[in-house]
Formats: structure tokens, sequence, C-alpha cells
């Protein structure tokens, strides 16, 4: 008869299981390991976890993720709100700021177009970065740093296609980033290549 797990743990495990890149087996582990922990090693967790979740919350501007807003990027006075580098998720922008080349501002889809995954243009952020450009005419370039997959490109081409009329100035980041490749896993001088060497569209 195989062992089974008290139900507390059974539910840690679980919910650690729905974490990206974590498997059944790690699940397990890592419960393990919490428990194991000092009591107040586990509450702080918990509770960092709790804090999170209760004031993080996307930028009104750029939808990046944030506890004030508009977030500490959008409303610095030392960036060049004449350019808006578009990615598709928080962690493009954590990339994006580790080059130190770029002083524009960001604006974060939260996806990509997938029609394999059912996930149209309505599904990402869009709709608010064209509000945005309309709200702001001080804009001179969009530049797409969608990660260089099928859907990555798929939605920077979407995006490209429907600036043409604006007359806004778009750009695609060079591909020193290999196909197929995340942002948030390429390196500061990859990374740097790839904008420096970036493309009309």
């Amino acid at each position: 008869m195989a062992y089974r797990f008290s139900p507390a743990i059974a539910k840690l495990v679980n919910a650690l299981a729905k974490l990206p890149g974590i498997g059944q087996k790690t699940a397990q582990r890592l419960a393990f390991h919490i428990l194991d922990e000092s009591r107040e090693d586990a509450l702080a967790l918990a509770e960092a976890i709790q804090e999170a979740c209760r004031n993080v919350r996307l930028c009104s501007e750029c939808c990046n993720l944030t506890e004030d807003d508009p977030c500490d990027i959008c409303s610095s006075r030392t960036r060049d709100k004449t350019r808006i580098c578009v990615v598709e998720s928080p962690r493009d922008v954590a990339a994006m700021e580790r080059i130190h080349d770029y002083r524009g501002l960001y604006h974060v889809l939260h996806g990509a177009i997938s029609p394999m995954q059912d996930i149209g243009p309505e599904d990402i952020r869009l709709k608010e970065l064209f509000q945005r450009l309309q709200e702001h005419e001080e804009v001179e370039e969009i530049i797409l740093a969608t990660n260089p997959t099928v859907e990555g490109e798929a939605t920077a081409l979407y995006i490209a296609r429907l600036l043409k009329p604006a007359g806004i100035r778009t750009t695609r980041i060079a591909h020193g980033i290999p196909m197929g490749a995340a942002l948030e896993y390429a390196d500061e001088v990859t990374l740097a290549r790839a904008f420096q060497n970036r493309q009309e569209v």
C-alpha cells in the first residue's frame, strides 16, 4: 500500500507542484525542506508570499509589477519618455535593466500571441499600450523586445503592423539572442549587443 502524506503536507506539495518547472518529486523535496526549517523561517516565507500578493499590483502606465503606482521607472524624471521598450513579462524588464544601456520606458504585455494556446491580442496588454500612445504624443520610438520565439515574433509583427499608420518609429531588437531562448536567461553582453543592433521593422 502506497504511503500517503497527511492532508496538510499533501496540500503543501500540491501547491508547490503548481509552480513552473516544479514536478511532484521536487515539490515533495521543497515541502519537506520548508517543514525542516525553523517555524519562524517557514512562517516568514508564508508572510513574504502573503505580503507580495497583498501589495504588488500592475503599474497603470506600463503594466509592470509594482508596489507604487506609477512604478519607479515610469515616475522617474531621468528616463527618456520618447522611447518605450515592449517586453513579454516583468522578468524581461529586470533583464533589460541589467545592461544599463537603455534609459527609456517599458510596456509589459504579460504574454505573447499564440493561436496554438488560444491566446489572442485581446488576452495580452496590447490595448493598454495603444491607449498609452494616444495619451503620450511625445513617444517617438517603440522597441519590440519580445522573445525570439514563434510567439514573440508573431506578437512583434502584429504590433509593428498596427503601429505603421501612426508613423511611430518601430524597431526590433537584433537577434544576438538565439531563437527559442528567453530574455531572462540571456547574459548582459548578448542583451546589450542585441539592443544596440535593433532594426527598423
